[in-house]
């Protein structure tokens, strides 16, 4: 056969490497013109679409692949008039709906501990106070310059903020993903214009030295009888950077390692640390003293008891606080504290981010506390001489 010929009929029929035979070779599919396929046994041409997420497929009646693509495009047209009609006879969600499809996904996600559920639920709470007459109103129908005046309109932290507007973004997006699935109007999600606010970085106000032995002495004699495990407990969070409720309540006299002198952190039994992992921290100096100290008021603990006999001391810190006239500090300062101690020791940057859990290797850390590194380099800077 004349090879002009040969290159026609391929060209008519799509060439080998263009054609794609089913697992059955049943089917023969084009790379050329997505939506076709033949039926090997008879050369019939098929039109292949989705509705709603399942395959349709539809007899275009001829073995001719011109003509079949010819009636391909008309199928193509009609398909999408009928899904475009059928579009527009299907409601849109409400807000209300969206927002019980993410009220369903919170409560089936089991990645999320239980406070970032709760904070997610407080978030949520947030956006319907904020914009009480949002609910029953179609998510088609709420336009972005509405979006940007509510928004505008909140009054809140900057890291709220952004989770606030954060939450509503996603139940936008829940029910576009909706619409999709069940054949409804498309929209473009309205928040997504609306950009994140600059999360500005927190003056740490911190205690000296002396001022925190000071806290330490006026929380053990003036706050009751529980001012003694008051103290201890503001003490331990200072000298090991743990987090209070998630981690330090749960360390038990077997998480003491002496033998490598450090702390085995594992967190609350259900959650585990923040991040999930497991850390060790060194037992400093300081620290070595008030073990033993503890150890010796609990007697001989089991190795299953907690080595801390409270859980918080708050009120005991601000009381004090008050009677020193000093800042407040909370159970995250005393967390700052230790950092900013073993940063000022000489302690490198990633090693102190790695005794307090951070995953980033130390981006975090020196966000925070670079500016003590700095000082600290000037320091040691004056002493050198030529």
């Amino acid at each position: 056969m004349d090879a002009a010929i040969v290159r026609k009929v391929q060209k008519a029929k799509g060439s080998l490497e263009d054609q794609r035979l089913s697992k059955d070779g049943h089917w023969r599919s084009f790379a050329k013109v997505p939506n076709l396929l033949q039926y090997v046994p008879n050369a019939t041409y098929y039109a292949r679409t989705k509705r709603s997420g399942k395959i349709i497929r539809r007899s275009l009646e001829t073995t001719s692949f011109s003509t079949a693509k010819l009636r391909l495009l008309d199928f193509l047209k009609a398909h999408h008039a009928e899904n475009q009609l059928k579009r527009a006879s299907l409601p849109s969600l409400t807000f209300d709906e969206a927002r019980n499809l993410y009220l369903r996904w919170l409560e089936s996600d089991l990645s999320l501990k239980p406070k970032s559920r709760d904070y997610r639920h407080l978030c949520l709470k947030k956006v319907s106070a904020s914009w009480p007459d949002l609910g029953p109103r179609p998510v088609d129908s709420i336009m972005p310059q509405e979006c940007r005046d509510w928004a505008a309109g909140l009054r809140l932290s900057s890291h709220y903020f952004n989770n606030v507007v954060g939450t509503a973004r996603q139940i936008f997006e829940l029910a576009l993903r909706e619409h999709r699935q069940t054949g409804r109007s498309i929209f473009e999600n309205p928040i997504l214009g609306i950009s994140r606010v600059k999360v500005l970085q927190k003056q740490l106000t911190l205690p000296e030295s002396d001022q925190f032995r000071g806290l330490l002495r006026e929380v053990r004699s003036g706050s009751s009888g529980w001012g003694r495990r008051a103290a201890d407990l503001i003490e331990f969070l200072a000298l090991s950077g743990m987090r209070a409720f998630s981690e330090a309540f749960w360390v038990t006299w077997a998480d003491v390692d002496w033998a490598h002198n450090e702390f085995i952190v594992r967190g609350d039994p259900s959650t585990g640390t923040k991040n999930g992992e497991l850390r060790r921290v060194p037992i400093l100096p300081d620290m070595a003293t008030l073990l033993g100290r503890l150890k010796e008021t609990a007697g001989s603990p089991a190795p299953s008891s907690r080595v801390l006999e409270v859980k918080e001391c708050q009120g005991a810190l601000d009381r004090a606080c008050k009677v020193l006239g000093l800042r407040r500090i909370t159970h995250h300062d005393l967390r700052h504290l230790f950092a900013t101690r073993c940063i000022e020791a000489g302690v490198d940057i990633p090693t102190v981010a790695r005794w307090m859990g951070h995953k980033d290797g130390g981006a975090l850390a020196l966000r925070t506390y670079g500016h003590l590194r700095n000082e600290h380099s000037q320091a040691m800077a004056k002493k050198v001489r030529f």
